[in-house]
């Protein structure tokens, strides 16, 4: 009763693996008769002998996570992965913090809330990091008293 021959014979005509060799267990009889290529071939061309579909892997659960994920959902920090600047690079975090310190450095200069002196001294210290926002550059003209005396 073992077809362990006739699978093989077929799953090499068919080019696929022993797993994916089907067998119409009503024709049992024919298969177990047939022990040459020749045979095997004409049972595969009467479809008793037949490959079986390829197994994919389902895209269910990764469209329902789409989904999700358009809807802003799944990004807490469970399933953040890696350092602190693999999500944003740190020169994206310096460009950005460095910008809007100068951009306020500059409005502080055209308001004349501080003079060209304080100006230049206080965008040096941004540009060597001496301030973590525009709120820490406020707090130090203030604690300093670099604000133009009016």
């Amino acid at each position: 009763m073992s077809l362990e021959s006739q699978r093989r014979l077929a799953a090499e005509l068919l080019k696929v693996g022993k797993g994916r060799v089907w067998i119409d267990p009503d024709r049992i009889e024919d298969v177990e008769a047939a022990i040459t290529r020749a045979e095997i071939r004409r049972l595969i061309h009467e479809e008793i002998i037949q490959p079986l579909p390829r197994k994919g892997v389902s895209r269910a659960r990764a469209r329902v996570q789409h989904e999700k994920k358009k809807k802003g959902l799944r990004k807490g920090p469970g399933q953040k992965s890696g350092a602190a600047h693999a999500g944003i690079s740190k020169k994206t975090v310096w460009m950005r913090k460095i910008r809007a310190l100068r951009r306020k450095l500059r409005e502080l200069k055209t308001d004349r809330t501080i003079t060209e002196n304080a100006y230049r001294r206080l965008y040096n210290m941004a540009g060597s990091g001496v301030f973590e926002s525009t709120a820490d550059l406020e707090r130090y003209i203030q604690t300093h008293a670099l604000g133009r005396k009016r």
